[in-house]
C-alpha cells in the first residue's frame, strides 16, 4: 500500500497587500478615530455602521478608474443547491453603502440626513509600498442638502478635525474646486454640448484622465494628452483627447487659474467660463463657500479656492475638497518632499439615483486615518513608545491570590496592570517579559517582603535609562528600585507613572 503524502504545514504568513496591526499602532488608531468622531458629533452627524458586504448591484460601478465588471474588489457569488445566487462583494468605500442605505430607509430617515461612518474598505488592487489592499476610512456625509452651504461645512468640519487630531494651523490646507467649473471650461472649448450630453462624451473622458495625471505628467504632459497624444519613456503611445492647441489651452488655463487670494481666483475663473451658463454657476458656488468660510473665521490660511484640485473630478458633479499636509518630510532615499493628500470629498449628486430615479443631493469627506497616522509619526507628533501594563510579578505560586489583590487594588485605581502567568520557575524570565511587554513598573514581594509588610517597586523606565547613559555614581544615586509599605502600592506606582507620562 502506497505511503500516504504528510499534509503540508500551512504557511505562517499574511497574504500579499494586507497587514497586521499591533498594540501600540491599533491604540493609535482607536484614539485618532475616537477624536475625529468627537468632532463630527459635535457637528451634529450621527454615526452608521453598515455591513462590510453589499451586493455588487447595490455597490454598482467600482472605482472611477476601473471598468470591468468586479474589477477592483473582492466578490464571489452566492450558490445554494439549485442556482446561482447573488453576486456579493467586500465593499470598496463607506459612501456607495451610504446610497444604499438612504435609498432603503429614506422613509425613516430624517432629510437632510448627516451621518458619518469609519471602517476598514477592500480593494483588489495590486498592491505596492505603504498600498494595501484593506485599509481604514472615516467618512462624514450630508445627503439630502441641495444647498453648497452643506459643501462648506464639510471644508470647515475638515479643518477642525485636522487640528482636533494634531496637525496645527499652517500645516495643513483645505482646497476647493468645482466639478461645474471645468464643465463650463470643457463647454467653452467645445467639448461639452449642454443640449447633447452624450456627445464628445469620449473626448470628455480623455480629458479628465488627462488633467487627474498633473501631479504625475506636469503641465506638458498634460498638454500632449489633451492634443494627439503622448509617448512615454517606455516608447508606448497613448492616443489624445484629439483637442486643437486652442481648446488644450483653455483647459490648461482652468488648472492654472489660481491667484493671489481668492477673490482673483473666482474672477479669473469668471473670465474662463464666460458663455456658459453650468460653468457660472460653478464659479458662484465657490464664491458663495469663500463667502461662508470667512463669515465663520475659516482664512485662506486653512480653506482655499484652488483650482487645481482635479482628483474625483471624474466622480463629483460640484464642489471638490482635498485636505493637503504642508509640511516636509524626507522620503526613502532622504530626498525632502511635502507629505500630500490626507483626505478627499465632494459633492455627488447622481449616486442614490441609481437607486430612487431621483436625483438626491449629497456631499461628504472621506478622511485615510493611517496616512494622518503616518504624518503624525513624521512629524514627531505621536510618540512610537507606548506603555504597556504594571507587570506583578510572582515569587511563590502558591501565593497567587495576594499578586491578584495588587493587581484588584490596581486596576481599580485605574491602573494598566496583570500578573505574569507563565511560569515563575525563572525571575529573570520575570522580566524579560515585562521588557517585552514595554512595562513602565514591575512590583516584587517575596517571602521576606510579605513578612516585613513591604513590596520592591522597579522603575523599568528609569533602570533603562539609566542602563543607556548613566555613570556609576548617577546610577547609585538614582536608584530604579524602591521598597515601600504595601498600603502604599498604589500611591508609589502612580507617582512613577506620573513621572513617566504613561
Amino acid at each position: 500500500m502506497a505511503k500516504q503524502k504528510k499534509q503540508p504545514r500551512p504557511k505562517a504568513e499574511t497574504p500579499k497587500g494586507f497587514r497586521d496591526y499591533f498594540g501600540a499602532e491599533v491604540s493609535e488608531r482607536r484614539e485618532m478615530l475616537d477624536a475625529i468622531a468627537g468632532v463630527y458629533h459635535a457637528y451634529g452627524f450621527d454615526a452608521l455602521e453598515t455591513s462590510a458586504v453589499e451586493t455588487v448591484e447595490a455597490l454598482g460601478k467600482f472605482l472611477p478608474d476601473v471598468d470591468r465588471p468586479n474589477d477592483g474588489v473582492f466578490a464571489w457569488q452566492e450558490n445554494d443547491d439549485k442556482d446561482a445566487g447573488d453576486w456579493l462583494a467586500l465593499r470598496y468605500d463607506l459612501t456607495a453603502p451610504l446610497a444604499r442605505v438612504y435609498a432603503q430607509f429614506r422613509n425613516d430617515l430624517p432629510t437632510p440626513y448627516r451621518r458619518y461612518a469609519m471602517g476598514p474598505v477592500w480593494r483588489n488592487e495590486k498592491p505596492g509600498p505603504g498600498r494595501f489592499r484593506q485599509f481604514y476610512q472615516c467618512d462624514a456625509d450630508t445627503v439630502g442638502a441641495p444647498n453648497v452651504a452643506a459643501d462648506a461645512e464639510i471644508c470647515s468640519m475638515l479643518s477642525d478635525t485636522l487640528e482636533t487630531v494634531g496637525i496645527p494651523r499652517g500645516d495643513y490646507i483645505v482646497r476647493v474646486n468645482n466639478r461645474k467649473v471645468l464643465n463650463g471650461v470643457m463647454e467653452v472649448a467645445g467639448v461639452l454640448d449642454p443640449s447633447d450630453p452624450d456627445k464628445f462624451i469620449h473626448e470628455r473622458g480623455v480629458v479628465l484622465r488627462a488633467i487627474d495625471k498633473l501631479d504625475r505628467l506636469g503641465p506638458d504632459g498634460v498638454r500632449a494628452l489633451l492634443g494627439e497624444g503622448r509617448k512615454d519613456e517606455s516608447g508606448d503611445f497613448t492616443k489624445g483627447a484629439g483637442l486643437s492647441a486652442e481648446q488644450g489651452e483653455i483647459v490648461m488655463g482652468f488648472m492654472a487659474a489660481k491667484r493671489e487670494s481668492g477673490a482673483a481666483t473666482v474672477e479669473r475663473l469668471h473670465e474662463l467660463v464666460t458663455g456658459s451658463v453650468v460653468g457660472v454657476d460653478g464659479v458662484n458656488e465657490l464664491e458663495t463657500i469663500a463667502e461662508l468660510m470667512a463669515a465663520q473665521g475659516y482664512g485662506s490660511d486653512r480653506v482655499e479656492i484652488d483650482p487645481s484640485v482635479v482628483r474625483g473630478l471624474g466622480y463629483y458633479t460640484g464642489p471638490v475638497f482635498e485636505a493637503e499636509l504642508t509640511f516636509e518630510i524626507k522620503d526613502e532615499k532622504g530626498r525632502p518632499r511635502q507629505f500630500g493628500s490626507v483626505a478627499g470629498g465632494g459633492r455627488y449628486d447622481d449616486l442614490v439615483k441609481r437607486f430612487t430615479g431621483q436625483a438626491v443631493p449629497a456631499t461628504g469627506i472621506s478622511i485615510g486615518v493611517d496616512r494622518l497616522l503616518a504624518a503624525l509619526h513624521a512629524k514627531g507628533r505621536l510618540s512610537s513608545a507606548v506603555h504597556g501594563p504594571v507587570v506583578v510579578t510572582v515569587m511563590d505560586k502558591d501565593r497567587m491570590a495576594d499578586y491578584q489583590a495588587m493587581v484588584s487594588e490596581l486596576r481599580n485605581a485605574g491602573i494598566r496592570a496583570e500578573v505574569y502567568l507563565g511560569n515563575p520557575k525563572n525571575f529573570g524570565n520575570q522580566l524579560k517579559y515585562a521588557d517585552k511587554r514595554a512595562s513602565p513598573v514591575a512590583v516584587i514581594q517575596g517571602g521576606d517582603e510579605q513578612e516585613r509588610g513591604v513590596v520592591q517597586i522597579k522603575d523599568l523606565i528609569l533602570g533603562a535609562k539609566i542602563a543607556e547613559s548613566a555613570s556609576h555614581e548617577e546610577w547609585k544615586s538614582q536608584p530604579a528600585q524602591t521598597e515601600v509599605a504595601r498600603g502604599a502600592l498604589v500611591a508609589e506606582v502612580r507617582r512613577i507613572l506620573a513621572g513617566a507620562g504613561a
